[in-house]
């Protein structure tokens, strides 16, 4: 039995061994040059940031590359970063996230136009059609105005002195011609900065957007790295004229998520969904039969609407115009912009609907009369977004205007 357990022992010994050798094989992972890579920072020096590559790897770039424009690190021990693969020996993964000026920043030039790697340059000056940038080992690149940035306006001197990050398109003559582009290294940072956002931002939810621009429909704002539209009729719960005198560029709002169309990269908010509905104390502020004043803001072959309160318009049908003699048109009796007096007959919350008669007239008539006429009003001024793609052919048409 004695022996037998023994037996036991040792081959459970055994096993433990294999498992512990087998551990202790396990290959470094292996890079070809130009990889990106996504790994977290384990250990930051004075001069290195050193990266767990996994399976036993570890990787390492300059500490430089990551600080901001003030001089500080803008990562810490355990943060993600992506970067690039350069070079390997003897057990050492040199990444960087761009390459930088410098004769060794030269020699890997080439390996950066076929694998992608960003590069840093120095806007020198504008030539025709675009820019000269110096990059690494004193070689100088081409840059056309249509790469430089995303959407490029304002003055190009203000570009000459920066330090850029650019992408080679086109590597030739050994270095002597070289096309550069900083528009797709933007790009690319853009779109990750959109998947990022895709998480955290869900129809409904309020959130605070910059106003980015106004056009006769509506207004793009920014919120982080997004771009969404708020259609004219979602900017206020009142008729809006001229979108300039609620808003301009650059101003603070807060909005609703209405639909967010990844796909289409279509998003679209609301101004007047983050403000108290005022449809939901109709009942308690216009009771019925009660007496208001307000000014007559559109006429119709049907009757005039009169401004109850912001949001809130009321219906003088045509019937209930004329002191009681048949008109054809209610601009006989009243004109835009009157202030008449009215009562209150019919508040009709579910369907945003209220019936009025002329104060000091007789007794409310027939509440339906004059429905279908209401409806079909209704129709041609919907409560709704209508699609993103009339609204962004609208801006185009704009544009081709202009």
């Amino acid at each position: 039995m004695d022996e037998d357990n023994g037996t036991l022992d040792e081959m459970s010994e055994e096993e433990s061994f294999a498992e512990l050798l087998e551990g202790s094989l396990v290959r470094p992972v292996e890079f070809s040059a130009g990889q990106k890579v996504q790994a977290r920072i384990v250990k930051i020096s004075a001069e290195w940031i050193f990266l767990d590559l996994g399976g036993k790897s570890e990787g390492y770039l300059d500490r430089k590359e990551l600080l901001d424009d003030e001089g500080n690190l803008s990562v810490k021990e355990g943060s993600l970063v992506e970067a690039y693969f350069l070079s390997g020996g003897a057990n050492e993964l040199r990444f960087t996230t761009r390459i930088a000026g410098g004769e060794a920043g030269r020699y890997y030039l080439e390996e950066a136009w076929r694998s992608g790697i960003p590069v840093e340059g120095l806007v020198e000056k504008e030539i025709k059609g675009g820019f000269e940038v110096r990059i690494a080992g004193g070689l100088r690149g081409f840059c056309p105005h249509s790469q430089m940035g995303l959407q490029h306006s304002g003055n190009p001197h203000d570009l000459i002195g920066q330090h850029l990050a650019f992408r080679i398109t086109q590597y030739a003559e050994k270095g002597r011609n070289i096309i550069l582009s900083n528009r797709s290294v933007l790009e690319e940072e853009l779109q990750r900065r959109r998947e990022e956002q895709k998480g955290s931002l869900t129809e409904g939810m309020k959130v605070m957007a910059t106003i980015a621009s106004i056009h006769n429909f509506g207004a793009f704002v920014k919120i982080g790295s997004l771009e969404g539209l708020i259609p004219i009729s979602e900017i206020s719960w009142d008729r809006v004229e001229d979108i300039h005198d609620l808003m301009e560029v650059g101003q603070e709002v807060e909005v609703v998520a209405m639909k967010l169309d990844w796909e289409k990269d279509r998003l679209a908010f609301s101004l007047k969904r983050a403000l108290p509905d005022p449809w939901n104390n109709i009942e308690k502020d216009f009771p019925q039969g009660s007496r208001h004043s307000g000014a007559v803001v559109r006429l119709t072959n049907f009757g005039a609407f009169v401004s109850l309160a912001p949001g809130v318009d009321g219906l003088l049908h045509i019937s209930k115009l004329g002191s009681g003699k048949r008109i054809r048109h209610p601009h006989e009796a009243v004109e835009k912009g009157q202030v008449v007096e009215v009562r209150i007959d019919l508040v009709d919350r579910d369907n945003k609907r209220i019936s009025l008669s002329l104060a000091g007239s007789e007794g409310p008539e027939d509440h339906k009369e004059g429905e279908d006429d209401y409806s079909r009003y209704l129709k041609g001024n919907p409560d709704s977004i209508g699609t993103l793609g009339d609204l962004l052919k609208a801006k185009l048409g704009e544009k081709t205007k202009k």
